[in-house]
């Protein structure tokens, strides 16, 4: 059936496509390279089924093959030596994957207007600062993603400015999102590992640490691979919470979630929300057995009865605790900013700047009812009015981007069809996790943008579905080698391969990630914004210097008024604004600072007299 449908997406694209003369047949053979593998691939599949069944009959090679095959996947006992060089494999494949694909650029800043923000937030925090007052003529510095109404400060929550804080301290910021995702991936194993043995837990973390997307955004300074580590060991804990009834394992899932939380509060509830009603369900009717909620490693240690209501009621406790100091000190970050506990900088910066990107339907309608003399214009018109065929559209963009980001569409939608096959050895955890993954797109539903390369909202998702993939796939090879066709098993392992093969080593096509065309659009941004630090070194002499810019109308994804918080580097960036502050009144300001006129159009720096 895949391989029907995959037939008709590629003969109907090339069919329909009015300017060729071309045959469809002749087009699919000349197809690009992704399509022309995954055509092989799926085509093999019923000869190898077929063949499979001739050993059986015919060359009484099946039982051998079997074997093999059992060996090869089936469920292993515990072993915490092997499962601990399996977790380091996995996080220096998911360290090389990162720094394979930062090499790219070459040591340049970085691109998006967001991880200015979050570097400003964290060399904030390493001043020990939650932020500081406004300049005297704070319109001089109003930056992206940043407040600047009285308090100079982040709009984001501050979990990600607390992870990067000491890799910024030490000179290299990108080397804490690379040691996220391999301690993501690590996690990732060890979830695997948890609901179906070793092998699971390895393919769940190899897919991990080799999806596109995970690598591409390990090195981009945004709040996604913080999160993740907190989602991670939320997951482990509280599978293993469940499984052995642990008040350790419970503060364990609520630290990582609290965590979360604090780097992403949407996105944590998101994926947090299918275990807490599960979490509910277990505590009003009692924990299920450990055998009927994961197939993992187990012995008898921890064949635990189920806990007693005191045990339970300490449980709740113990994952309830981190999540209420969590929330407690959101509310006391939120007051120290805005004033308010109950207003974010995120929420009060989008009231302020960008009314028509506000969560929900009719964005642009209701913000245009609240639009104030600070709104950002230009960007803020950026937003479309969501509607709901607009946001079934993002939707769909957002499940095939992820899916292509995440492992491959061929391997995810065979994994879904394999564990719908299988639905009754699927372990209740898997489908938590699927669960989470649902949930996860549900809460972006109501949002206008789809996201950077049309994911990232939903990017937490990538490595869920790795585990779902590696838990379904030791589940489909144990039953392929019980009734003898082990090919498939070896032929599904091909499959697997080719997905991570020709998302690493491709430009990109319609099944396959194009990493090579994000890594280009990033490498552009970033070597625009090199460049205007390398001028302004050039030009802004003698130090200290403000250097005032003059934005391009056009650009509205590129800013380059960037500083430390503090405002005391030798060189300030500056908003050309005259109407606002004449330049009389800038050197009045700024009478030790030599000045300098930058036109981003014309990309000219001129010293003014």
């Amino acid at each position: 059936m895949t391989c029907l449908v995959f037939l008709a997406v590629e003969i109907q694209g090339h069919a329909g496509n009015p300017q060729s003369s071309i045959p469809a047949i002749r087009q699919l053979l000349t197809a690009d390279i992704d399509a022309l593998v995954w055509l092989v691939l799926l085509l093999a599949a019923p000869l190898l089924w077929w063949i499979d069944g001739r050993r059986q009959t015919s060359w009484g090679l099946g039982r051998q093959i079997g074997s093999l095959g059992r060996r090869a996947w089936g469920q292993t006992g515990p072993n915490t030596i092997r499962a601990l060089c399996l977790s380091a494999v996995v996080g220096a494949v998911s360290l090389v994957a990162s720094a394979s694909v930062g090499a790219r650029f070459d040591n340049l800043p970085p691109a998006y207007h967001d991880e200015y923000s979050y570097l400003f937030q964290a060399q904030t925090l390493l001043a020990g600062h939650l932020s500081y007052p406004s300049h005297e003529a704070a319109r001089l510095f109003d930056q992206m993603h940043v407040l600047n109404e009285g308090r100079f400060a982040s709009r984001y929550f501050p979990g990600a400015g607390l992870w990067l804080a000491p890799f910024v301290a030490a000179g290299h910021p990108y080397w804490g999102h690379w040691l996220a995702g391999a301690l993501c991936a690590v996690l990732m194993f060890w979830v695997g590992r948890e609901l179906a043995g070793d092998l699971a837990g390895l393919i769940a973390g190899l897919l991990t640490a080799l999806s596109p997307g995970m690598a591409l955004f390990s090195n981009l300074l945004l709040a996604h691979h913080p999160t993740l580590v907190g989602l991670g060991l939320f997951l482990l804990g509280y599978l293993r919470m469940i499984r052995k009834g642990s008040r350790a394992w419970a503060l364990a899932a609520g630290l990582g979630l609290a965590f979360a939380m604090l780097c992403r509060p949407l996105t944590a509830a998101g994926v947090a929300f299918p275990f807490g009603v599960h979490f509910l369900l277990w505590t009003w009717r009692g924990a299920q057995r450990r055998s009927d909620f994961a197939a993992g490693p187990t012995d008898s240690s921890t064949a635990k009865s189920e806990p007693s209501p005191a045990k339970r009621i300490a449980i709740t406790a113990a994952l309830a605790a981190p999540l209420a100091i969590a929330l407690l000190v959101l509310f006391l970050y939120d007051r120290a900013i805005t004033g308010s506990g109950w207003i974010t900088p995120y929420s009060l910066y989008t009231e302020i700047y960008t009314p028509r990107h506000v969560y929900g339907f009719n964005n642009v309608v209701r913000g245009e009812k609240r639009l104030g003399p600070r709104v950002l214009e230009n960007y803020d018109k950026w937003a479309e009015n969501l509607t709901l065929e607009l946001a079934v559209e993002h939707e769909r963009q957002r499940l095939l981007a992820s899916s292509i980001w995440a492992v491959g569409i061929v391997p995810l939608t065979l994994a879904l069809a394999a564990g719908l096959v299988l639905w009754r050895h699927v372990p209740s955890g898997a489908w938590l996790l699927l669960a989470g993954i649902a949930s996860l797109h549900a809460v972006y539903f109501p949002y206008w943008y789809v996201g950077i390369d049309y994911y990232h909202y939903v990017f937490e998702s990538l490595p869920l579905w790795g585990v779902w993939t590696g838990v379904v796939s030791i589940l489909a090879a144990r039953t392929l080698s019980a009734i003898g066709r082990s090919s498939i098993v070896w032929w599904w392992g091909a499959v697997l391969a080719a997905s991570v093969v020709l998302n690493f080593g491709i430009s990109g096509g319609i099944w396959s990630a194009p990493l090579r065309q994000a890594t280009g659009q990033l490498l552009f941004a970033r070597t625009k914004h090199a460049n205007f630090d390398a001028l302004v070194a050039r030009r802004a002499r003698p130090f200290p210097a403000l250097v005032l810019v003059e934005p391009d109308p056009a650009d509205r994804h590129i800013d380059y008024v960037t500083n430390s918080p503090d405002l005391t580097s030798p060189v300030l960036v500056a908003r050309y604004v005259p109407d606002l502050v004449p330049i009389a009144e800038v050197k009045r300001l700024f009478p030790d600072r030599t000045l300098f006129l930058y036109r981003v159009r014309e990309e000219s720096c001129v010293r003014i007299e």
